[in-house]
């Protein structure tokens, strides 16, 4: 029986510690359909513990059970293959769709058609940032600081580079995962500028300072964190306050940090009016600040309702209009 067959592989796997090997299509022998229970039987198996498979390579139900299990696994690290194998397709009906969207797998494929507008060259730094090199950005950071002023690299090189992955992202030819690892990638990259600069003596200019929280009753804050690490990609200083934090806290740090741009998240229908009630603390302290929201449950009429300034779908949307509100 199949249960028996996942209760040994299981047990074999916490007891023995062995690797183990299966034939996973016979499950399906007699039934109409069989690749759906091959499928699932196959997944099943690869949660409990499977190393090594007997199946049919060419059939596409278990190849792409295969892809999303490592990407769900961490095996395939950022989804780095699944991305690269289905970006650009729509959901198979009869016939297989090829992949159409352009996208390497990091660190593979093409070169990336990121140039220097003025002399038609590829950016090693650009073309790094875009493919989500991380480990490669710090060596070709300190390799561009040699030929050019830090500055220069922020706004000629680092800043178009995200912009392209936004617009990639934006039109979905590009994934989150892809965005994040860009994300990384210019982290690592800051900090070789930042030592440079301090070692030089000069001071970095900041494009505005901004503050940012997840609101109070909320403990969700992956999308806030993402916001955070793009806006500070861009070149913004940013105070992040964490999660479930009371609306009077975020008054006082805007007060006393002289602060006129706050973001604030909420994942929660139930924390929505923590969002509202923040943003009219705001307005009956007479602060000269702008509201940008966002959040899985919030759109723009709701964000208009509540009395935001803007709404923001997505950390992108929000470097956007940090971007129109300091005029850069």
């Amino acid at each position: 029986e199949s249960a028996e067959t996942i209760k040994a592989l299981k047990a074999i796997k916490e007891k023995l510690g062995i690797k183990t090997v299966l034939g996973v299509s016979n499950i399906s022998f007699g039934l109409p359909r069989r690749e759906l229970v091959n499928g699932t039987f196959f997944a099943m198996a690869l949660s409990s513990g499977l190393d090594a498979c007997i199946i049919n390579p060419c059939a596409d139900t278990m190849m792409d059970t295969c892809r999303a299990y490592k990407a769900l696994a961490g095996i395939d690290e950022n989804c780095a293959g699944y991305i690269s194998k289905y970006a650009g397709t729509k959901a198979r009906t009869t016939v297989e769709v090829s992949n159409t969207a352009g996208v390497s797998e990091p660190g593979e494929g093409g070169t990336t058609n990121v140039v220097n507008k003025t002399t038609s060259v590829v950016e090693p730094l650009a073309d790094v940032i875009i493919k989500g090199l991380k480990d490669r950005a710090a060596a070709v950071t300190e390799e561009t600081l040699r030929e050019k002023e830090p500055m220069e690299i922020i706004n000629g090189i680092i800043i178009p580079a995200l912009d392209r992955v936004g617009n990639e992202f934006e039109k979905g030819t590009m994934f989150l995962p892809q965005l994040m690892m860009s994300a990384e990638t210019v982290k690592n990259a800051f900090a070789v500028i930042k030592e440079f600069i301090e070692k030089s003596g000069t001071k970095q200019q900041s494009r505005g300072r901004i503050v940012i929280a997840t609101v109070k009753g909320d403990i969700h804050d992956i999308g806030k964190n993402i916001v955070r690490v793009l806006l500070e990609n861009y070149g913004y200083d940013v105070i992040d306050l964490g999660k479930d934090v009371p609306p009077e806290r975020i008054v006082e740090t805007l007060k006393n940090e002289d602060i006129h741009l706050c973001g604030l998240s909420a994942l929660m229908t139930t924390t929505v009016v923590s969002m509202e009630e923040t943003i009219k603390l705001i307005r009956s302290e007479g602060l000269d600040v702008k509201v940008f929201v966002g959040g899985a449950v919030l759109n723009r009429e709701y964000a208009d309702m509540i009395g935001a300034d803007a709404y923001c779908k997505d950390a992108l949307a929000s470097v956007n209009y940090a971007n129109e509100f300091f005029g850069v």
